[in-house]
């Protein structure tokens, strides 16, 4: 929406965070349609769970762009974005691993990305909790951030 997010927008509610892009054609899709998933197995608990996809490719993927593509797949989910350093600064914290790829000879603006895949859980007081692997069942992760949600109280 045009302003700074920071971990205080998201007090009292768990992060499930994930960084990609885009155009990526096949791990980024999968993990957002694993988003959805898991928000709808939390089900009423959901509420208690920010869902965050931040890009890593911040010169392609506009505020706008990231909206209408989270927006695709659960409303819920919020898209972030940033100057190149800032994006650099979120993925560093989170040991995050990116770079563009180009084919040799292809035009500046033809590229892709390659980046690390997953998600990580934060606490309410955005403190890491755990890493889920790529692919691993939305059941599984659900599971686990229930129980986390458990030991945090129920809120």
């Amino acid at each position: 929406q045009g302003r700074a997010v920071t971990i205080d927008d998201f007090r009292d509610r768990f992060q499930l965070v994930t960084f990609g892009f885009i155009s990526c054609p096949d791990v980024c899709p999968t993990t957002l349609l694993e988003f959805k998933q898991v928000l709808e197995l939390l089900g009423s608990e959901a509420k208690r769970l920010q869902p965050i996809f931040i890009t890593v490719d911040p010169e392609r993927d506009t505020r706008e762009i990231l909206r209408e593509y989270t927006a695709a797949f659960d409303a819920r989910i919020l898209g972030l974005t940033g100057s190149p350093e800032l994006v650099r600064r979120a993925a560093d914290s989170f040991r995050i691993q990116y770079e563009k790829v180009r084919e040799p000879g292809a035009k500046p603006d033809n590229y892709t990305m390659s980046h690390t895949a997953g998600m990580v859980l934060l606490d309410t007081r955005g403190r890491f909790l755990a890493r889920f692997a790529y692919a691993m069942p939305a059941s599984e992760i659900a599971q686990r951030i229930r129980a986390a949600m458990s030991v945090d109280g129920g809120r």
